[in-house]
């Protein structure tokens, strides 16, 4: 008997009839001898919804207020799954996060999992139960409700895999794997059998939707074996590993674009020792991740900063950098929420001289102007015109034939 950590994301559960598929699909891993602990998340648009309706009643509502709404999804989702797997004749119970012992930061919309008390989780797996675990949510140590972000319910899957030392954990979601390209936007998009812990890192960070970040810097950190399948057939997947246990090295494994950047420009900044310290760690103390960094040579004894950062932290962020400007001194804010960012990854990239190069011309001949670069081991972001995006995309797949094996 295998112990095996699932997560249906909310197109898995989007409406009863989706419901009764994952159920289904829970009972028969079970009735093959498994163990099962499925991680679910709200069902469909259910967060999105909630949200709009948070901004119906005020455009600033208290993030513990905010945390309390929007963890709601989960529950519904959670009750209605247990339900029909209970139909199906299994023994099930669902617990929110709270009881199943997620405890987190107190960083609200952001919270970060300090340590999973999972005796109740344990008690109930040994009573042969199905547990059905609400996504997304967490607990403070005084017993606030708190969120881990959009995609978080990934992470709570990856965290409880690690805490009750799961054989596998499986994310379902609506696509068959991981591919090299949004299918969407590139036709012939490949999917791809395997990819490593890193590549995979730097995908999701850098605007793949098929994994949240945190999810696979844990399952890297402890070694969880970790697939992507979908939650609508019976296709293999895509695995994530170590390095030295894929078949082969690909020079660039993916290419991926995100449209939700923002970018911040502050022109006149005094060219004095702490400044930049001054401005990113205000940002940093609200939980707000600032991506790529520009400080351009000074003049006149003033620099110019331009940086960027996730759309959902714009209004918030503008606000920080408004009110830094009479302790900074700086000249002038602009902000440009009509930018993208397009990246390559790849483990080979480190050992194969050229790659950023190919890509700058993929992107020249577009005549798709680059306005921001940023380069590590394993991957090339360049920052683009919003409305460029997808060719952009298309240009870099064409270039590096990544529909080919």
């Amino acid at each position: 008997m295998g112990l095996v950590v699932q997560k249906y994301g909310g197109s898995s559960v989007a409406d009863s009839e989706r419901i009764k598929n994952v159920a289904q699909r829970i009972v028969e891993r079970k009735r093959a001898g498994d163990q099962v602990v499925s991680v679910v998340s709200a069902m469909g648009d259910t967060t999105d919804e909630l949200i709009d309706l948070a901004g119906e009643i005020t455009d600033n509502p208290p993030k513990r207020e905010y945390d309390m709404l929007i963890s709601t999804g989960e529950q519904v989702s959670v009750a209605l799954l247990a339900m029909a797997i209970n139909e199906l004749g299994e023994d099930v119970i669902s617990l929110t996060g709270h009881q199943v012992g997620i405890i987190t930061d107190d960083l609200h919309s952001k919270a970060k999992i300090l340590e999973i008390e999972s005796d109740r989780l344990e008690e109930e797996l040994a009573k042969d139960k199905i547990v059905i675990v609400a996504g997304f949510q967490g607990v403070t140590i005084d017993n606030d409700i708190t969120t881990l972000g959009r995609g978080g319910s990934d992470t709570t899957a990856v965290a409880l895999a690690k805490a009750i030392d799961a054989e596998v954990c499986e994310i379902y979601t609506d696509v068959d794997g991981v591919y090299t390209a949004d299918p969407r936007i590139v036709e012939n998009a490949r999917k791809l059998n395997d990819i490593s812990y890193g590549e995979m890192l730097e995908l999701a960070s850098l605007g793949a939707e098929v994994l949240h970040p945190r999810s696979v810097e844990i399952a890297k950190e402890y070694n969880i074996k970790l697939a992507v399948r979908s939650s609508f057939n019976d296709s293999k997947g895509t695995y994530i590993k170590e390095v030295s246990e894929l078949e082969k090295v690909n020079v660039v494994s993916g290419v991926t674009c995100n449209k939700d950047e923002v970018k911040f420009t502050l022109l006149g900044v005094p060219d004095k020792p702490g400044i930049a310290s001054k401005v990113f760690s205000e940002l940093a103390e609200v939980g707000i991740n600032v991506d790529m960094i520009i400080q351009n040579i000074h003049y006149n004894d003033v620099n110019d900063i331009t940086f960027t950062i996730d759309h959902e932290d714009f209004e918030q962020a503008h606000s920080i950098l408004e009110e830094l400007k009479d302790k900074l001194n700086y000249r002038e804010l602009i902000s440009d929420v009509n930018v993208a960012k397009v990246s390559i990854v790849g483990a080979g990239m480190s050992t194969n001289p050229g790659v950023a190069a190919r890509m700058f011309e993929a992107l020249g001949r577009g005549e798709v102007n680059i306005e921001m670069i940023s380069t590590s081991e394993i991957k090339v972001s360049c920052l683009i015109e919003e409305n460029e995006a997808d060719q952009a995309v298309e240009a870099i797949h064409n270039e590096f034939e990544l529909d080919e094996e």
